[in-house]
C-alpha cells in the first residue's frame, strides 16, 4: 500500500499500461493453468485515477486475446437481485434465477467489475463471495473465466466505499500510473488528432487533472479532428476544449494553437524529406530556438517519429534510414535526448530500425554512452 502526494491510498506496485497489461495476462494465464491443475482462480483489481484507461485496458486485453467478455458497474445496483439474481417458485422450493448479466458459457472469459468501490457497503459484501469462490447464491462463474476489477483510489475527493482487509486480501492488486511515451504509442496506433499528441507530449503534466484526463483529452481531440486550421476557428476550439478540460489546460491549448505549436512538422514529412537540411533541420530549429531552447518541443518530435516508426512496423527505404539519421546527429538536439531516441531504437519492436544504427558517428555516440 503507498501514499500519493493527494493522500490517495493505492494497493501493489505503480506501473504504466503496458506494464500492467504484462502483468495481468500472466495472472490469466496462471490461473488458467492453475484451474486445469484443481487450483484456484485469483481476482485481480487495478487502481487508479479517473480516466486513465483502466476499463479500456481490460477491454483490450479481452479483444485481443479473443477471450469472452461480460461487464458489470456495480454502482448501478440498487438492490442485491441486481448481483445475485432474483427468487423464482419452482416446484415446492424457492430458488434463485441468475441475472441475465452473468457468464453463461466456459470461457477463456474476463468479467469485468468496473468503479468496484463506488458501490455502496451492502453490495460490496455481497461482491466478497463471488471474489473468494467465484460464484453467489444462483450462479457461478463458468470454468476459466477470471475476474477483474478497477477501483478509484482510498482517500481524497473521491466517492468511494472503503473495502476492508477482508475484501483486499482476497485479489491481487496493481496500480496504474500515466505514462506519457505510452500513451502516445497507444494514441499514435489509434489515430488520434496528431496535433493532440503533441499537445499531450509537450505539456504531459496537463493530463491529470481534475477534468483533464487521457479520457476527456481524447474526447476533446476527436472534436477538433474535423477542424482543418485551429487558428481559423479559435471561438470554436475555444468552446470544445471549456466544455470538457479544465481551464489551465484549455488556456494552454489555445495558446499552443496561437503560437503554431500545433503544426509541428510530421513523423512522415521528416522521413520522406528529399533535403533534410532545407525541409527537416532548419524548420525545426526555427521552432525550438525561441526566448528559450525548447527541450519540451525537441523532446515530443523525436517521441513522435520513433512511435510512428513503431507502428507503421515495416523497414524504412534507404532514403528514410538517411533522414532519421540526420535527425539524429542535428547539431541543437541535446545530448541525452540524442541517447534516449538510439536507446528506443535499440529495443524496438521492429528490428528492421537497427539499420539506422550502422552508422559510423552514431556508433561513436553509442560507444561513448557505455
Amino acid at each position: 500500500m503507498a501514499k500519493s502526494a493527494h493522500d490517495y491510498i493505492y494497493y501493489g506496485t505503480e506501473a504504466h499500461a503496458g506494464e500492467v497489461r504484462r502483468f495481468v495476462e500472466h495472472v490469466i494465464r496462471a490461473n488458467i493453468e492453475n484451474e486445469r491443475s484443481g487450483g484456484r482462480r485469483t481476482p485481480v483489481c487495478i487502481w487508479g485515477t479517473h480516466g486513465i484507461g483502466k476499463t479500456e485496458l481490460v477491454r483490450a486485453i479481452a479483444e485481443e486475446n479473443k477471450y469472452d467478455f461480460a461487464y458489470i458497474a456495480p454502482a448501478q445496483f440498487e438492490e442485491m437481485g441486481d448481483l445475485i439474481g432474483m427468487p423464482a417458485i419452482v416446484g415446492d422450493h424457492t430458488v434463485f434465477r441468475a441475472p441475465d448479466w452473468a457468464p453463461k458459457g466456459e470461457g477463456p472469459g474476463i468479467l469485468l467489475i468496473d468503479d468496484v468501490n463506488r458501490a455502496d457497503d451492502r453490495i460490496l459484501r455481497g461482491i466478497m463471495q463471488l471474489l473468494q469462490n467465484f460464484e453467489l447464491v444462483s450462479w457461478k462463474l463458468p470454468p476459466f473465466w477470471q475476474i477483474i476489477l478497477t477501483a478509484n483510489p482510498d482517500g481524497g475527493d473521491y466517492s468511494v466505499t472503503p473495502m476492508d482487509d477482508a475484501m483486499l486480501t482476497r485479489m491481487m492488486h496493481v496500480t496504474m500510473r500515466f505514462d506519457v511515451k505510452v500513451w502516445a504509442l497507444w494514441a499514435e496506433q489509434s489515430g488520434v488528432d496528431p496535433r493532440g499528441i503533441n499537445f499531450v507530449l509537450t505539456y504531459p503534466e496537463l493530463a491529470s487533472g481534475r477534468r483533464s484526463t487521457p479520457r476527456s483529452l481524447v474526447q476533446f481531440f476527436e472534436a477538433i479532428k474535423l477542424i482543418p486550421n485551429l487558428k481559423d476557428e479559435l471561438a470554436l476550439v475555444q468552446m470544445l476544449a471549456d466544455s470538457c478540460l479544465d481551464d489551465e489546460t484549455a488556456v494552454s491549448f489555445l495558446t499552443y494553437v496561437q503560437h503554431n505549436l500545433s503544426e509541428l512538422i510530421a513523423p512522415e514529412e521528416i522521413l520522406k524529406a528529399d533535403n533534410f537540411k532545407t525541409e527537416v533541420q532548419q524548420r525545426i530549429e526555427r521552432t525550438v530556438r525561441q526566448d528559450i531552447f525548447r527541450v519540451d518541443i525537441m523532446a515530443t518530435l523525436c517521441t513522435r517519429l520513433v512511435n510512428f516508426l513503431n507502428v507503421r512496423n515495416s523497414k524504412p527505404s534507404d532514403a528514410e534510414v538517411a533522414n532519421i539519421r540526420s535527425f539524429i546527429k542535428m547539431p541543437f538536439l541535446p545530448n541525452d535526448l540524442r541517447l534516449a531516441m538510439l536507446q528506443d531504437i535499440i529495443q524496438s519492436p521492429n528490428p528492421s530500425l537497427k539499420t539506422v544504427l550502422a552508422d559510423p558517428e552514431i556508433s561513436v555516440i553509442l560507444l561513448n554512452k557505455m
